[in-house]
C-alpha cells in the first residue's frame, strides 16, 4: 500500500518505445498532480497490449492513490486500455447507447459519419464515469475507490489537457485534502551541473534532498525546488528556501520561474530599454531562432547576421581583413569584430558575436573541434571569452548559444548594478 499522496503515470503505446514519438503528456500530469499535493513516483510506458497494460495498471495501482493512463482510447484494434482496465480491475466492459450517441455527435459536428469502428470508444469499464471529450471524440474515464484512483485519458495532447482540467482536477482537489505540492525554479547560467552541486549540498540537510532537483542542459542548469503541505506553509517554506539558495548561486541565477536563458536575457534588454543584434558564425542562426522564438522579442532584437564564411564577415558585420589573416576566424578578435559589427550595422545597443568550429571535422592542434570564442559588445567595451565544448555539431552549438547569451546577461547585470 502507498504512503501518503503518491500518483504514477501511464503512457500507453508502441510508437513511444521508439524513437518518433515521446510522453510529453506525463510533464502536465504531473504539474496537475503536484498542483493538488500528489506527487509522482513512476512514469511508464507500455507497447499497445492489453496483458501488458493490464498488469502494469495492477502494479501501479498496489503502490500508488492515483494512477493516469493516456492513450489506447481511439477506435482501432491496437487501442486496447479500455480491456487493460477492465481486465485489471476485473470488471465488465459494456457498451452504452448514451456515450455511444455522443460518439456520433462528435462525429457529425465535424461533417463526419461514424464509422463502425467507433463503436468500440463506447464500451465503459463497469463502475466507471465517462469524461466527455470536447477537443476530440474519445472519452476518458474515471474509477474510483475508497482509496485508489484511476484515469484513463486520450494520447491525443490538448484533448488530455482539456479533459485533465476539467474533469481530472476537481477530483485531485477533493482527494488532496487541501494540501499543495508547490515547486520554484531557479535558472542558472553559464554554470556547470557539477558545480552546482558542490555548492547546494550543504542546503541538503536543511531542506531535504528530495525537495531539490538538478536539471542540465549545456550550461544552463535548472534548480527545481519543491514544498509541499498546506498552501500557507508550504509557500512560506519555499520562499525560505528561495532565498538560502539565492545567498548560495550569486551571479549565476539568471531568473526565477523564468523559462529560458533567451527569456531572461530579452526580459533584462526590455527592462533596461536597450536593443541586440548578434553575428553568428559556427552557430549558423541558432541564437537568433532562439531569441525569436520568445513572443515579443521584436520589441530588442533588431535582427542577426549568419556570417559564416570570411567575406561576409567582412563585407556584412565590417571584420578587418588584417584580423582575420592574422587571427583566424575563430579566435578572439574575430568574435570582437562581429559583436562590434553588429552593434554598428543594426544601431543597437548591444552586439553578440560568435564564432567557433562545431565539427567534426576543421579542428587543428591549436583549435581543436569544440573550440568558440564569443564576444559581447556594449556601451562600455567589448567582453570576450571563449571554451571548448565536448559533444556532437548540434551540442557544441548549444553550449555556444547559452554562454553567449549568458554573457549578455551578466554585462547587463553589472550595467544595472553600475548605473
Amino acid at each position: 500500500m502507498a504512503n501518503g499522496r503518491t500518483a504514477a503515470c501511464l503512457a500507453v503505446g508502441s510508437e513511444l518505445l521508439g524513437e518518433q514519438r515521446l510522453d510529453s503528456n506525463s510533464l502536465a500530469i504531473t504539474r496537475a498532480l503536484a498542483n493538488h499535493g500528489f506527487r509522482v513516483v513512476e512514469k511508464r510506458v507500455v507497447g499497445d497490449r492489453e496483458d501488458e497494460v493490464a498488469t502494469a495498471i495492477t502494479e501501479l495501482l498496489s503502490r500508488v492513490e492515483v494512477v493516469v493512463v493516456t492513450g489506447g482510447l481511439g477506435p482501432t484494434a491496437d487501442d486496447v486500455t479500455r480491456e487493460a482496465i477492465a481486465r485489471a480491475l476485473g470488471r465488465r466492459l459494456d457498451p452504452d447507447p448514451q456515450v455511444e450517441a455522443g460518439i456520433r455527435a462528435a462525429y457529425e459536428a465535424r461533417g463526419r459519419t461514424m464509422p463502425e469502428v467507433a463503436r468500440r470508444m463506447a464500451e465503459v469499464v463497469e463502475d466507471a464515469r465517462v469524461l466527455p471529450n470536447r477537443k476530440g471524440v474519445a472519452p476518458g474515464l474515471l474509477i474510483s475507490t475508497r482509496d485508489r484512483l484511476l484515469v484513463a485519458l486520450p494520447g491525443v495532447p490538448w484533448e488530455m489537457a482539456d479533459m485533465l482540467e476539467r474533469e481530472v482536477e476537481p477530483e485531485l482537489a477533493l482527494r488532496g485534502g487541501g494540501a499543495q505540492r508547490l515547486s520554484r525554479t531557479l535558472l542558472l547560467g553559464g554554470a556547470y551541473e557539477s558545480e552546482v552541486e558542490q555548492r547546494v549540498r550543504g542546503l541538503y540537510d536543511r531542506f531535504g534532498r528530495d525537495n531539490v532537483t538538478i536539471l542540465a542542459s549545456c550550461g544552463v542548469v535548472r534548480l527545481v525546488l519543491s514544498s509541499e503541505g498546506e498552501p500557507t506553509s508550504a509557500e512560506r517554506r519555499l520562499s525560505e528556501m528561495e532565498m538560502a539558495f539565492r545567498e548560495v548561486l550569486g551571479a549565476d541565477l539568471a531568473g526565477i520561474d523564468v523559462g529560458s536563458l533567451e527569456h531572461a536575457v530579452l526580459a533584462g534588454l526590455e527592462s533596461s530599454g536597450m536593443t541586440l543584434a548578434v553575428a553568428e558564425s559556427c552557430t549558423g542562426g541558432l541564437l537568433s531562432a532562439r531569441l525569436t522564438d520568445v513572443p515579443g522579442a521584436s520589441a530588442v532584437f533588431l535582427g542577426g547576421v549568419v556570417s559564416y564564411s570570411n567575406q561576409a564577415k567582412e563585407e556584412l558585420v565590417g571584420v578587418p581583413h588584417d584580423v582575420l589573416v592574422e587571427h583566424g576566424a575563430v579566435s578572439e578578435p574575430t568574435a570582437r569584430a562581429m559583436a562590434a559589427g553588429a552593434r554598428a550595422s543594426f544601431g543597437s545597443d548591444w552586439g553578440i558575436g560568435i564564432t567557433g568550429i562545431a565539427g567534426p571535422t576543421g579542428g587543428t592542434a591549436d583549435k581543436p573541434v569544440g573550440l568558440v570564442h564569443w564576444a559581447v559588445a556594449g556601451p562600455a567595451g567589448i567582453t570576450a571569452n571563449h571554451r571548448v565544448f565536448s559533444g556532437d555539431r548540434p551540442i557544441v552549438r548549444l553550449w555556444s548559444v547559452h554562454f553567449a547569451l549568458d554573457l549578455l546577461r551578466r554585462q547587463l547585470a553589472l550595467g544595472r548594478r553600475h548605473g
